[in-house]
């Protein structure tokens, strides 16, 4: 069964340009090696505001559950999240289940 997880990031006001350029030049090429599956990364413009969104695909809830550890254990995304870690407010994360007519099965 195909998880789809969305990360929302609710920065500082006025720190949103500031992490999209580190995840730019550092953070999502760790993500990318490491998670696989990734399908996009955006931020907002209408709603709530200074929120950059990452959404990626697992097979399983069990396989995101490894990556994301096998994640939090490299060095260089500890040290890259202690860059990012000050301009974040808060976070929310959802797991999606595709509907059995999704694209993304």
């Amino acid at each position: 069964m195909v998880i789809i997880e969305q990360r929302d990031y609710h920065v500082h006001t006025g720190g949103l340009p500031e992490l999209v350029r580190l995840y730019g030049d550092e953070g999502i090429e760790i993500q990318k090696a490491v998670l696989g599956g990734f399908i996009g990364a955006f931020t907002t413009d209408i709603g709530a505001l200074s929120t950059y969104t990452s959404m990626w695909r697992y097979g399983s809830f069990s396989e995101r559950e490894e990556r994301r550890a096998a994640l939090l254990a490299r060095d260089d995304w500890k040290a890259f999240m202690g860059k990012i870690q000050p301009l974040i407010h808060t976070q929310q994360n959802r797991i999606l289940t595709p509907t059995p007519w999704s694209a993304l099965q």
